[in-house]
């Protein structure tokens, strides 16, 4: 039985947070940018904890990483709410949420 070692985890991080990254780039639908950047967010919090599981003893547990976690999980709702409510008032505004449309900031 293999164990599941840091490289693991961060492999996978690097490439939610490369995916996460590219959907912004190339993505023009802003509720999906704003996945995109969730995606992102959660790639970070899989590389805090692993990072934190990873540093620990069984003397002297880390939890810093787990602690930072639920600040970027904080972050992030709070991003969601901002985020979603501007989209709700640029589609109301323009009826439209693509980003090619939202250039100018003229009526």
């Amino acid at each position: 039985m293999h164990a599941i070692a840091l490289n693991h985890y961060l492999i996978v991080a690097a490439l939610l947070f490369a995916t996460g990254f590219a959907g912004v780039l190339v993505r023009r639908n802003l509720i999906i940018v704003l996945m995109c950047l969730e995606l992102m967010l959660n790639a970070a919090n899989i590389a805090l904890v692993a990072f934190a599981r990873f540093n620990a003893t069984p003397e002297h547990p880390l939890m810093d990483g787990n602690a930072f976690v639920f600040f970027v999980i904080t972050v992030a709702a709070a991003e969601v709410a901002v985020g979603l409510a501007i989209v709700v008032a640029l589609y109301r505004r323009r009826s439209t949420v693509m980003t090619d449309d939202l250039t100018a900031l003229k009526k």
